[in-house]
């Protein structure tokens, strides 16, 4: 079929379903609405996940059956699949896929040479090559047919830097492949880069961290060279509409995460929507949803463009992006202004942190999770943060409502008007800020730290939650939604069953149990007049269709929904309090001393062991049983103190001072004595 007659089928089912119809410029314009294929891993160029396919729907969804699964050999994959020219792609672990996506035979497979440590988020695919990021921020072009290497382009440096990725697929649209860098945040500056999609050849970069003399450097300290590893990565796959002549990312955090000490002013382009000039890689317009981060707000969640009728009752082409917390900014995709009502708001300030004096917020919109950390789902002893609030290197007991949707994609369905948005809402992190302003942990490592997920839909007009569903699972960087015309909503969870909902109500219609984490992206398409669903799972890839007949496989181990006493287990019968701890989440490992670390937290002894805890700090400590049965009492600083052990078992313990300070004792029985020898005969 002629990629004009392509287009004209997809225009008839784009009509079929209300939707706009776009005028055709070749074989490679995605600009029309998936549908025989899902051609990108958003689904086209609008990032919507929605196709136009409805011969699977509400009405016979109980249908659905394996059609197909392929298992990987220790490989995995969050990719999308992407379905062109006959073909299904996807990448899994060091290896790039061919398949045929009706029967899932493997047509090829290649590992490219400098695919060292696996690539996760999908491939592009367009004039006859197929692109993909690889993990040191490197571009490799195959031939669609035969996976033969084509050509190699870089995004990052050469040599490459340690951190610097592309952690998700490319966006191919008019001769350029396009592609955002992320940097691990290990103090290295974003980037977006286009290469011709012919040679892999460098055409435009745009830095996401102004250098001297570009619009918004100005934006950063003048007093010192912070901007030079400010940050800045991109994380998500690229927006395009070629009408505009403009291709829309967002951006990530400011480096150092925590430390807005060292870096006074809004920091520009970070947690930005950026509309760049495809040809040129020219900045049109920005739009700053956090001014000045310093709690990791990255916009970790794909662009979806899509048509409404703004507050001034006007059509506008507009632009949707999900904010960290659950804050959805709609705005006109031309000018970058909003369509829904945006006002700043004054938030908590500290001097020393040099916070921004207020923060946007969608006026009147509903929110997905909330704006204080729960209290319900943190332990003991632990602060409860809200959201903006300061944390300090006083606050050693910060719990702060950090990723409730940071990555998982959403989706627009144009049918019902709506996004569908999947996250964890509240997901507590304990944040450790230092005196050194690059020194942070950020974990979720503590005992008794309880999580959940939320499924949502949130009606595109008044930006408000239409239906909400509570999940068992943490699934903020899960593969996010798909929605079908057939008014459903695809979903992975992470027990292994992929999910359809209803688009309308959210009530749960099927579910299939593929045997491991199905946390990847669903993409849907049709060979031979059949539709088929797929999705890739920890350990394999599946295609369904209505009356597959590969059927379920027993369910994985469920994932914990409360975090236990974690760390590597270590066998002296020694402790300190306080002590020296390092971090090597920046460009290299910093060394700091911890007042309240515990040292190791997790020893193993035997029955009749005496254990001593010596405090190395400047305040007292103290060991005492969670159940309260036993006590060190309190030890001063440069003092110890002991307890013996008589019975075997395991002891989690606190600080009745610090009660988020947590520590465990694994008592083992001790060996029987040995033998005594045999005499030996006369």
């Amino acid at each position: 079929m002629s990629s004009r007659s392509k287009w004209m089928m997809a225009a008839l089912l784009a009509s079929a379903v209300g939707m706009p119809v776009l005028a055709a410029s070749g074989g490679d314009d995605l600009r029309q609405p998936a549908g025989k294929d899902w051609p990108a891993v958003g689904g086209g160029w609008d990032n919507s996940r929605f196709s136009t396919l409805k011969q699977i729907n509400t009405t016979n969804i109980k249908q659905l059956g394996g059609a197909w699964v392929h298992q990987f050999e220790g490989e995995h994959s969050r990719a999308s699949p992407v379905v062109a020219d006959g073909l299904l792609f996807i990448n899994a672990g060091n290896h790039i896929y061919a398949f045929n996506p009706a029967t899932g035979d493997v047509v090829w497979s290649v590992a490219p040479e400098a695919a060292t440590s696996g690539m996760y988020k999908g491939v592009a695919v367009g004039n006859g090559l197929v692109y993909v990021g690889l993990s040191n921020a490197h571009i490799v072009a195959l031939k669609e047919k035969t996976g033969e290497l084509v050509w190699t382009g870089v995004v990052g440096d050469e040599p490459a830097l340690k951190g610097q990725a592309i952690p998700a697929g490319p966006t191919y649209v008019n001769g350029l492949v396009i592609s955002g860098m992320a940097n691990g945040d290990y103090g290295l500056d974003g980037r977006i880069v286009a290469l011709d999609a012919k040679t892999g050849k460098q055409v435009w970069k745009f830095n996401t961290i102004p250098a001297p003399g570009e619009k918004g450097h100005e934006t950063w300290p003048q007093d010192n060279e912070e901007y030079k590893k400010g940050g800045g990565g991109v994380w998500v796959n690229g927006a395009v509409d070629p009408a505009l002549g403009l291709i829309y990312f967002g951006v990530g955090n400011p480096v150092p995460q925590w430390g807005g000490e060292l870096r006074g002013g809004d920091n520009l382009y970070t947690d930005s929507v950026v509309a760049l000039d495809i040809k040129t890689g020219k900045p049109r317009w920005h739009y700053q949803v956090v001014h000045h981060d310093i709690w990791e707000q990255d916009l970790g969640t794909p662009m979806v463009l899509y048509d409404t009728t703004g507050a001034d009752g006007k059509p506008h082409k507009a632009i949707a992006a999900m904010r960290t917390d659950g804050m959805l900014f709609l705005l006109d995709r031309s000018t970058g202004k909003p369509v829904f009502p945006v006002e700043e708001r004054p938030v908590p300030q500290d001097p020393r942190l040099k916070t921004a004096p207020t923060q946007p917020f969608s006026k009147g919109a509903d929110q997905l999770g909330p704006k204080c950390e729960p209290k319900e789902q943190i332990p003991a002893g632990f602060k409860p943060m809200c959201e903006f609030e300061p944390i300090n290197y006083d606050t050693p007991n910060a719990m702060y409502p950090i990723l409730t949707t940071r990555s998982a994609p959403m989706s627009y369905n144009p049918l019902t008007k709506m996004f569908y948005a999947a996250g964890s809402p509240g997901w507590p992190l304990w944040i450790k800020r230092y005196e050194d302003p690059k020194f942070f942990i950020a974990t979720s490592s503590g005992a008794g730290i309880k999580t959940h997920g939320i499924l949502a839909a949130v009606d595109a007009k008044t930006n408000k939650i239409v239906w909400e569903k509570q999940t068992p699972y943490e699934i903020q960087n899960s593969g996010g939604m798909t929605t079908t015309a057939g008014d459903l909503v695809f979903h992975g969870e992470p027990d292994g069953n992929l999910q359809a909902y209803d688009a309308k109500t959210g009530d749960l219609l099927w579910q299939f149990q593929t045997g491991a984490n199905a946390g990847g992206a669903v993409a849907v398409y049709e060979v031979n007049g059949e539709e088929y669903v797929s999705i890739p799972t920890s350990t394999a890839l599946w295609s369904f269709k209505l009356g597959g007949t590969v059927q379920p496989l027993p369910a994985p181990t469920p994932p914990k929904t409360e975090t236990a006493m974690s760390g590597r287990v270590v066998s002296v019968d020694q402790v300190t309090f306080g002590g020296e701890i390092s971090d090597t989440g920046l460009e290299f490992v910093r060394k700091t001393f911890d007042e309240h670390a515990v040292l190791p937290n997790r020893i193993k002894v035997t029955a009749g062991s005496k254990v001593t805890w010596t405090n190395q700090g400047k305040l007292p400590h103290d060991a005492t049983a969670m159940d309260g049965s036993w006590t060190t009492g309190d030890i001063a600083p440069g003092a110890a103190g002991t307890f013996t052990f008589a019975k075997a078992g395991t002891f989690d313990y606190t600080s009745k001072s610090e009660p988020w300070l947590h520590g465990q004792i694994i008592v083992e029985e001790a060996p029987a004595p040995a033998a005594p020898p045999t005499p030996a005969k006369p």
